[in-house]
């Protein structure tokens, strides 16, 4: 049967969440959600820049399609911290629909909002849905990738893992959250005001591979650091000379009994080619077997974070109601659009 979703947040990743669905079959969008009023009101084929006509009408208001619409789940993306986002995820839970957000913090909320998960947790169960967090990273990269490795193990020591990007296809607010082109002085103090932040969702990643592995973390140390430009670097939307910031390098680490035991590592920047970085995404296990994977290039954070919320779909709607995380689910994998599924009464 067709499962019929809601999409909640049609910026760059809601919009190709979009456009995946409408061509990929085994889904039927029936309701479509966005913030800007100067973008709402006309056909969802419209705002995803397809030929097609859907039928369905952008709203701008959710008591428009939330409760209104027959619909089996919700992809929401609209946002990446719990606190902002929370009132949208308790109204589609209160409508008893099933909902995948690709909200970073959401990957493991516990970390940095435990009252609001747990509150979250318990209004899902109530209402007989479930509510995941997933997207590339984290959500799949820097740590589903990782646990699933260790199955390969007997014994698990220490974990290192990077992903090493290319920032030069994002726009002007990726380039300010990552300070390129600032220079180091300005860096370092956007860092300190919170307008620099690097990578969101390290802390969730080393919370969701600890819990897999049976470790307690008792802290997490997070750095950001100015990635220095030694040639002239550009895009269409920054130019950074010799000397400016071309990117941040975002190290946390996991302590676990007293030892640093999970290392992530995410440095960002543009052009890196120019000066001889590859990208990639390597991760590496000590323990018996060592285990090391590289990645080369990087799984495009866009494509990759569009494919494993559509390809969650049929895991969530075939999970045990809740707030879920990608431990409490079967293997992620690829959604075969012909694969039949019952969904949840």
């Amino acid at each position: 049967m067709s499962v019929k979703v809601i999409l909640w947040g049609l910026g760059a990743m809601g919009a190709g969440i979009g456009r995946t669905l409408l061509r990929r079959g085994g889904a039927e969008i029936v309701g479509a959600i966005r913030a800007d009023p100067r973008k709402a009101g006309g056909d969802l084929g419209e705002t995803l820049g397809v030929a097609t006509r859907t039928g369905v009408t952008v709203t701008v208001d959710p008591t428009d399609v939330v409760g209104k619409v027959e619909a089996d789940i919700v992809i929401h993306s609209t946002g990446s911290f719990v606190g902002e986002i929370y009132p949208q995820l308790e109204q589609c839970v209160r409508a008893s629909l099933d909902v995948i957000s690709i909200a970073e913090e959401m990957a493991y909320p516990w970390v940095g909002n435990p009252g609001l998960a747990g509150a979250l947790d318990s209004l899902a169960r109530e209402h007989g849905c479930t509510v995941l967090g997933t997207g590339i990273n984290p959500g799949f990269v820097l740590d589903t990738l990782i646990i699933a490795l260790t199955a390969a193990c007997t014994r698990v020591d220490r974990i290192r893992a990077s992903r090493i990007n290319d920032l030069s296809p994002f726009g002007p607010t990726v380039m300010r959250t990552q300070g390129v082109g600032t220079t180091p002085e300005e860096f370092r103090a956007g860092v300190v005001r919170g307008e620099i932040v690097g990578h969101i969702g390290f802390p969730e990643s080393i919370s969701l591979i600890a819990r897999a592995l049976g470790w307690t973390v008792e802290r997490v140390v997070e750095t950001r650091e100015p990635i220095i430009a030694s040639v002239r670097r550009s895009t269409p939307h920054v130019t950074v000379a010799p000397g400016m910031v071309a990117g941040c390098r975002h190290v946390a680490r996991g302590f676990v009994g007293g030892e640093e035991r999970i290392t992530l590592e995410h440095p960002q920047q543009v052009n890196p080619e120019f000066e001889g970085v590859e990208t990639g995404d390597y991760i590496r296990i000590e323990g018996e077997p060592g285990i090391s994977l590289s990645i080369k290039p990087e799984i495009p954070g866009g494509v990759g974070t569009i494919a494993v919320a559509v390809n969650m779909i049929p895991r969530v709607l075939e999970a045990p109601p809740g707030l879920v995380t990608v431990l409490d689910l079967v293997l992620p994998r690829f959604w075969p659009a012909d694969e039949g599924m019952e969904v949840r009464s």
